[in-house]
């Protein structure tokens, strides 16, 4: 569903990303893992379209996409949950859901009943300011609003930071209920090691904007993992 090949990233004068190539395949979910400030994020923006990639080409289902804007990406299937949610504190939780419609079809855009039975929280206060949520009752909002948009690819950016373990857990349900229903690819950015490896398939470490680590769940050991990540540091 994805491939990323040597892609590179510039914030003014700084290169953040050093020609990072990574896959994601349909029905798995693909971990980037990485300790704070070594491109994690700054992947998730060049990939989503949310920073302009200075280099590199992105492939979404066989297809070479240019340097789109995140609507344009979003409209061919790239949903995006980015770090610290960045949902609209003004709008109710039925608005900031509906802001998720926009790159669907005039015919499409109504909130599936999937999104509350995923996450009842937002059934119950569909009607309160996104402001006055949780911090986790949030988190369940971005990846509900994200949802919304029927993706193809779901990026998802540390989803467990800041969040109490009971809805880590019910995150994790949720990730592994997507990725069983096969119908989209998933890619991780995760710190938390043991959430992290037990939903991945496959997983990518960076250090200092490049991959020093990259296999498959089924070819690798926990601790080549864990060393690797700790070597990432």
């Amino acid at each position: 569903m994805l491939e990323t090949r040597d892609l590179t990233l510039h914030y003014g004068g700084s290169q953040i990303l050093n020609g990072v190539s990574i896959t994601a395949e349909k029905g798995q979910v693909t971990c980037v893992m990485g300790t704070n400030g070594v491109g994690k994020t700054s992947l998730m923006k060049a990939i989503s379209g949310t920073h302009p990639r200075s280099g590199g080409e992105v492939i979404l289902n066989g297809q070479r996409l240019g340097k789109l804007p995140a609507h344009r990406l979003a409209q061919m299937g790239v949903g995006y949950v980015p770090q610290g949610r960045m949902i609209f504190p003004l709008l109710t939780v039925r608005e900031n859901l509906e802001t998720g419609l926009a790159c669907l079809p005039k015919a499409e855009r109504v909130v599936p009943d999937r999104i509350y039975e995923m996450f009842p929280v937002l059934k119950e206060m569909q009607n309160r300011r996104g402001g006055d949520l949780s911090g986790g009752q949030q988190q369940q909002l971005a990846i509900g609003r994200a949802l919304v948009t029927r993706p193809k690819l779901l990026l998802m950016d540390e989803p467990t930071e800041g969040i109490q373990p009971n809805i880590i857990q019910l995150i994790g349900r949720v990730i592994e209920q997507l990725r069983a229903e096969g119908e989209m690819a998933i890619v991780l950015v995760e710190q938390y090691f043991d959430f992290a490896y037990d939903l991945a398939d496959r997983f990518y470490v960076l250090s200092r904007g490049a991959t020093v680590f990259s296999a498959a769940k089924a070819d690798t050991s926990r601790d080549a993992v864990q060393a690797a990540f700790s070597l990432g540091k």
